[in-house]
Formats: C-alpha cells, sequence, structure tokens
C-alpha cells in the first residue's frame, strides 16, 4: 500500500465520491462534472464497475447469483485496474480534473463487509493512486433504503443476500448495508475522507464540494473561467 499512500506526481487533480446507495454521491458527481465544465476546466467522469473488459462478465455473474465475496472482489479490482490504465491516468497526464463515482474505498468497504480479509484486499489495490479529495456521504441505511424503494426494489447483491442475513430482502439490505457504513466510518480517519450529512439539501452539498474542489484547483493553478462564487 506504499504507492498509494503517497501523493501522485500528474498535472490533472483526481477527485472522489463514496457512499452507500442512495446516499446522493451520484448527483453531486454529475452536479460538479457538469460545474467544471461550464467553468472551462477539462474534466471527465468515470464510474465504478464500468470498464467494458469486464462489466459484462460481472453482470452475467450477478444475474446467476454465483458470485463468492472473493470472486466479487478479483472482478472489481480487474474493472478498477483497466479503467484506471486507459482512462484515470492518461487523463492526470494530460491534466485533466477526473472525478471518480465511487473509488477502491467501495471495494474495502464492501468486501470486508462480505467477509474477505481486510489486508487482502487493500494490498490488491496497492497499485491505486491516491485521490485529491475523497468525499465520503454519510447516510443511514434506512434512510438510504427509503430513498431507493421510492424508484425500485433492492437487488440481491445490494441487499447482500448472498450473505444469507436474512430471508427478508429489506431486513438484509438494512443490516449488509449498516456492516458497509460500519466500514466507512473507519475509513474516515483511515484515508482522510472528508465526511458529508447525505441528509443536508442538494444545493448544501454542491455548495461544499465546490469550494473544497476550488482549493485544490487554486493550490494546482487550475483557473476557473469566470469565478465569481
Amino acid at each position: 500500500m506504499l504507492r498509494f499512500s503517497k501523493k501522485h506526481n500528474y498535472q490533472g487533480i483526481l477527485v472522489c465520491v463514496e457512499g452507500i446507495d442512495g446516499s446522493g454521491k451520484s448527483t453531486q458527481i454529475e452536479l460538479l462534472h457538469s460545474y467544471l465544465k461550464q467553468k472551462g476546466v477539462d474534466v471527465i467522469l468515470t464510474q465504478w464497475n464500468s470498464s467494458s473488459l469486464i462489466s459484462n462478465t460481472t453482470k452475467k455473474a450477478k444475474k446467476k447469483n454465483m458470485l463468492s465475496g472473493r470472486t466479487f472482489s478479483l472482478l472489481h479490482a480487474v474493472d478498477f485496474a483497466d479503467r484506471l490504465e486507459g482512462t484515470i491516468k492518461p487523463a492526470l497526464k494530460a491534466g485533466f480534473v477526473v472525478l471518480a463515482d465511487r473509488y477502491v474505498y467501495t471495494a474495502f468497504a464492501r468486501d470486508v463487509a462480505r467477509q474477505v480479509d481486510s489486508t487482502w484486499v487493500r494490498n490488491m489495490y496497492g497499485f491505486a493512486i491516491k485521490p485529491d479529495l475523497t468525499f465520503y456521504f454519510d447516510v443511514s441505511p434506512k434512510v438510504s433504503l427509503n430513498r431507493i424503494c421510492s424508484n425500485r426494489e433492492p437487488k440481491f447483491y445490494e441487499a447482500g443476500m448472498d450473505m444469507k442475513l436474512s430471508n427478508n430482502p429489506y431486513k438484509s439490505y438494512i443490516k449488509f448495508q449498516t456492516k458497509i457504513v460500519e466500514e466507512y466510518k473507519k475509513m474516515v480517519d483511515e484515508y482522510g475522507l472528508i465526511e458529508i450529512d447525505a441528509t443536508k439539501s442538494i444545493h448544501e452539498k454542491q455548495l461544499f464540494l465546490r469550494q473544497k474542489v476550488k482549493e485544490v484547483l487554486k493550490i494546482n493553478k487550475i483557473i476557473l473561467k469566470d469565478d465569481d462564487e
């Protein structure tokens, strides 16, 4: 994990958002993406489990409910490695701001919640680049479930049904996501994640994100066009 503990030397900036489903992190990173584009910043957005190399394989395995905790971990590590080498690093070298909707901390939280050894998971991602900023959107599993259920039912793996915590997907979701939140809480201090109360308004959270990102942009001499905020 030595490489992951050191600041990268690329010209660009890596900003990540983390949190359980329903925390609002995706909405916030998309809003930030739009804002930075409007301000003339070279910026790209990358998402967890989106590599064309492995995503189809993961989807097929999920449909058959055949993934163990360690298999899940390995597949996501391959996906991450492909995006890191093919998208994230080239963009950072070119001086872009890279916004990541989930980063290695997702694996650290979910995989350990699935009883995969914490040290093993962290060592597997030892090749990762340390982000310049990582925001953790803190929300309770109950609030998360209520938000999700306003549009759909919790998915099999999302609810941790593979863990056999409960035959009821809603109860299983609460139990599994509680384990994930516990892991995230540990990482706030371990990795210096910036914790945000995810129950605050969309506007409040976005203003906070922008302020923190602008501070890092200023340090790296990245200028925002027509910035009057």
